[in-house]
């Protein structure tokens, strides 16, 4: 039974070491299957596990660069649907 949306969200000004310390803490909570994320306005406990699915994106401009990593996974057990793929070649 879904208990409705929850959203965490942190914007902030850091260093390169500070960001990596943040992925490095982000990519072992994945691994332990266990993210709490939390700062002075709210927190979000998220329980990564089976397939996960991830999106990378970059792009660059002339004074602005960005990189987008968007990670998500099922959070029931329920498989997705299957669907038949056909292929026809002539």
């Amino acid at each position: 039974m879904s208990q409705g949306k929850k959203t965490f969200r942190h914007e902030s000004l850091q260093d390169q070491e500070t960001i990596h310390t943040i992925l490095k803490a982000i990519t072992q909570g994945i691994s332990k299957g266990k993210l709490c994320l939390s700062d002075e306005e709210g927190e979000i406990i998220l329980c990564p596990k089976g397939l996960l699915d991830l999106k990378v994106t970059a792009s660059q401009d002339t004074d602005r660069h960005r990189l987008n990593l968007r990670i998500t996974w099922q959070a029931d057990d329920q498989p997705k649907p299957s669907k038949h793929l056909k292929i026809k070649s002539k």
